[in-house]
């Protein structure tokens, strides 16, 4: 349950978040933005190096916790889900942010990388949901927030497997929202933009290398495609990410909110 007695300036006091993929990126800026809000963090991700130095910097590094796993492989989440219970306590918000993009034309897109974008993206998402479920449903109150892209609302060139797994996330999102929506547990979607992360900068130069432009000018095509202008900041899509799970936003459920300067008008 929200713990009534928080400061106001620790609204996540008395939580524990576990954040996917939290080494570096979008994951990195919402464990920092869940952390300075009070919760407990688990730090969960395939580099441990990473983790372990992220844990080190924020402010109270005895409330968080850093764990190896593959979210794709549904005994290593279990095992990591349990070893961050028995160090933190009950996990009762879990961000779904770990994420794997890579771009080709759908006859590119051959059975092994369709099966990869699925596995991380889509099965990732689902291992931990389930994992973390039963533990929020219990105790009649959690926030589950799914990082999915502006690629799961629409179609984008050149990302055909990504956009059907992120596509997939929203609508596992919505499922589930309904399905616990009188649980005290919400679930909802945020789906960045181009945003400023390796992956970004990864696609961007496999997007050059496969339509013969260089970087710039893929970089530039994908500026032009919002209203703003701009790349979307990480702290920007964990600003969002940290409203969905304050106490006070028991009333936001089974939503797809793009954070993308106005790409996406809904």
């Amino acid at each position: 349950m929200s713990d009534i007695n928080a400061p106001a300036s620790l609204p996540l006091q008395g939580h524990h978040a576990l954040v996917t993929g939290a080494g570096r990126g979008i994951g990195a800026a919402i464990t920092r933005i869940l952390h300075a809000r009070g919760a407990r963090v688990t730090l969960l991700g395939r580099e441990a190096a990473r983790l372990a130095a992220l844990a080190r910097e924020l402010e109270r590094p005895e409330e968080a916790y850093a764990v190896v796993a593959d979210v794709g492989d549904e005994y290593a989440v279990e095992l990591a889900f349990a070893s961050a219970r028995s160090t933190l306590g009950e996990v009762d918000i879990l961000v779904n942010n770990a994420g794997q993009a890579r771009s080709a034309t759908l006859a590119a897109t051959d059975a092994e990388l369709w099966s990869d974008m699925l596995r991380v993206n889509l099965t990732g998402t689902y291992h931990c949901c389930r994992t973390a479920l039963p533990g929020m449903l219990a105790r009649g109150w959690g926030r589950i927030v799914n990082i999915a892209s502006t690629a799961g609302l629409t179609g984008h060139p050149y990302v055909t497997a990504y956009s059907a797994a992120k596509h997939g996330v929203v609508g596992l999102t919505r499922a589930l929202a309904a399905e616990v929506a009188r649980q005290g547990v919400t679930v909802n979607a945020v789906c960045p933009g181009y945003t400023d992360t390796d992956l970004l900068r990864e696609a961007v130069a496999n997007i050059a290398a496969r339509t013969e432009q260089s970087e710039d000018e893929v970089r530039a095509l994908l500026v032009a495609r919002s209203p703003q202008r701009r790349i979307i900041r990480p702290d920007e899509v964990a600003d969002a990410v940290a409203c969905l799970c304050m106490p006070e936003a028991s009333a936001v459920t089974g939503q797809a909110i793009p954070v993308c300067g106005g790409e996406i008008m809904k």
